[in-house]
């Protein structure tokens, strides 16, 4: 049996999605262990092109077992939908590959339209919520005001813990943002048609999981976004509402005993990040613009722009330690070889001295980038598929960025395809 965890190590967006499509083949099962649908995995292979929302990426592997741990929140209505056009692809989605665990909780509409009257309160000083109802499903989490998916499957117990959860909310709604609310017959009835739709994958995911480790299964732990959007260790308050690190994976997933063997990281040849926040190694105008078009950096989830940079070794290095980094995926090397130098962010300079250092959240905004740059290759490497025949220039690189991260690279994306992968 053997334990891994697919991570992201910077804003997210780095490529989670396609290295968890490239190696689920070799796991049994794949777990989504926090988070919601407000980020997206992009998986190229041959159904076609996807965005998921909820859905592990292993789902395109057969016999792989896909599963939403307790630590996810769900969205019943966007799932089914996620499902439905899956299906409509040819890409098989039953009660025997998909399970969803009976305690995740339950993303409502008014979810949603919290979280957008609250990011109008804010206006200038908003956090870049991409409107999913995330903040505000996890915040009545942690108060214990949420609904579980398995009650969907309990009406009776339902209607009276809704009623009970409603009748707070609605005072927020109403008094706070000046909203209508909403009745508990029209919320009951949303909750029957998903539910009834989503009932054949609703079940106790921990016990499946604790009775396939015991018969020695391997397991692969996706995570959504990436350290620096970590609740506790990113770059507060411009964070998601859970904990993105690995060392949650086996407590989001439903299995606290369990342990993680082997983590891979994941890191863009340059940086990308999406919302808002301090990103120190940001660029602006026809430089971000290129790289955005090159790259097509567009938010999987939201369809927004990404903000673009060089690669960032400060952030780079210590999301590698939040995440306890075994190895690191580097992605998109092909997007970089229309530059004649490729530029590097290799420090920070803060309060007039250079730093190797991540800084505190309260101090990202003073700091400002020290670059430098390496030579490029110039030619296209989409079709290399062995380190040996990448131009010195790539290699280089690679190298360069592995003895300053501290973390061995392993594999080398030179495309968005499954077997446009290098192998280290």
């Amino acid at each position: 049996m053997s334990n891994c965890a697919i991570v992201g190590i910077n804003w997210g967006d780095e490529g989670k999605g396609r290295m968890v499509d490239l190696i689920a083949a070799d796991y049994d099962v794949v777990v989504r262990y926090q988070g919601g649908n407000n980020a997206g995995h992009t998986v190229v292979n041959e159904y076609g092109k996807f965005a998921l929302h909820l859905i592990p990426s292993g789902v395109f592997s057969k016999g792989v077992v896909n599963v939403l741990g307790p630590g996810v929140v769900i969205d019943p209505e966007d799932l089914w939908k996620e499902i439905s056009g899956l299906q409509k692809a040819g890409v098989p989605i039953t009660p025997e590959n998909f399970k969803i665990s009976e305690r995740a909780s339950v993303v409502f509409p008014y979810h949603r339209e919290l979280d957008g009257l609250e990011e109008s309160r804010l206006k200038d000083r908003k956090y870049g919520s991409t409107l999913r109802g995330i903040a505000p499903v996890y915040s009545d989490k942690y108060q214990k005001k949420t609904v579980m998916m398995g009650e969907l499957l309990r009406p009776e117990y339902l209607r009276e813990h809704l009623a009970n959860i409603l009748e707070w909310k609605n005072l927020t709604l109403r008094n706070v943002y000046g909203a209508k609310g909403y009745e508990l017959d029209d919320l009951l009835r949303w909750c029957g048609e998903f539910g009834s739709k989503l009932a054949p994958f609703i079940c106790n995911t921990s016990k499946f999981l604790y009775e396939a480790e015991k018969a020695g299964k391997n397991m692969l732990f996706e995570a959504q976004l990436g350290a620096l959007r970590d609740i506790d260790m990113g770059i507060y308050p411009y964070t998601s509402s859970s904990p993105s690190n690995s060392g949650y994976a086996c407590v989001g997933a439903g299995i606290p005993g369990s342990r993680i063997d082997r983590t891979v990281g994941i890191v863009k040849a340059y940086s990308t990040c999406v919302g808002e926040g301090p990103f120190t190694c940001e660029w602006f105008g026809e430089e971000a613009e290129k790289l955005r078009a090159e790259g097509g950096e567009y938010g999987a989830s939201t369809g927004r722009p990404r903000r673009v940079g060089p690669i960032d070794i400060v952030a780079t290095r210590y999301g590698c330690q939040v995440q306890g980094a075994t190895e690191v995926a580097l992605t998109k090397m092909d997007i970089l070889s229309y530059m004649e130098e490729i530029p590097i962010c290799a420090q920070y300079e803060l309060n007039g001295e250079k730093t190797d250092d991540f800084p505190f959240p309260a101090d990202l905004p003073l700091a400002k980038p020290v670059l430098t740059s390496m030579p490029g290759w110039k030619c296209d490497i989409s079709k290399v598929r062995t380190y040996e025949e990448l131009p010195k220039a790539a290699r280089d690189y690679i190298e360069y960025v592995e003895k300053e991260i501290g973390c061995r690279i392993s594999y080398v994306s030179v495309g968005p395809e499954r077997d446009a992968i290098i192998v280290r």
